[in-house]
């Protein structure tokens, strides 16, 4: 588990979105726990495991509770990894959340700005943030489902019994029925 970031995240710096009216920032978002999915459309992890994951997560927390984000992050086969690739592969695959394309390095370089900005070793990789908006996970990789969907209800939970400050607990910490559990 990646200890909360105590300074403001770096920004999503992207240079398109798609499945989204409007571009998206981590700011906007506060209050929901974000879950941000880097990816590349011709990353055999990400393909297979990390974006069906994401769809999955999508489909299991209301939008209220979490929002599930995809950012093209490409390092490598630039000339192939194409905005208008990318399109057809999200209608191909049938990915309904957001999805922003990574900026690219200004200086011309091959890692985009919000993979260098985190630190990202490759793809997949997952940012999770929690309802105040620092990163609680980072991770390089594909984590098992039940273990990703209990850090996700954690997270969620201790949202939901934060905003019911001042109700009544019962013995065992839980708050109008709502327990927060560790994540880890």
């Amino acid at each position: 588990m990646t200890p909360p970031m105590t300074t403001k995240p770096p920004p999503l710096t992207t240079s398109r979105w798609f499945n989204s009216k409007a571009p998206l920032d981590l700011p906007a978002l506060a209050g929901r726990v974000v879950a941000v999915y880097a990816f590349q459309m011709l990353c055999p992890g990400c393909v297979a495991n990390a974006l069906p994951q994401a769809q999955r997560l999508r489909e299991a927390f209301p939008e209220s509770d979490l929002a599930v984000i995809g950012l093209h992050t490409v390092f490598e086969h630039h000339e192939a990894n194409t905005p208008a690739a990318l399109e057809a592969f999200l209608h191909e695959y049938r990915i309904k959340f957001p999805v922003g394309i990574d900026a690219p390095d200004p200086n011309g370089g091959p890692i985009p700005q919000t993979m260098r900005a985190y630190a990202l070793q490759g793809t997949p990789s997952l940012l999770l943030f929690d309802r105040q908006g620092r990163l609680v996970h980072k991770l390089f990789g594909h984590p098992p489902d039940l273990t990703l969907g209990a850090a996700v209800q954690a997270l969620v939970q201790s949202g939901a019994v934060a905003a019911t400050a001042g109700s009544a607990k019962t013995a065992d910490g839980c708050a109008d029925g709502l327990c927060a559990a560790p994540i880890g």
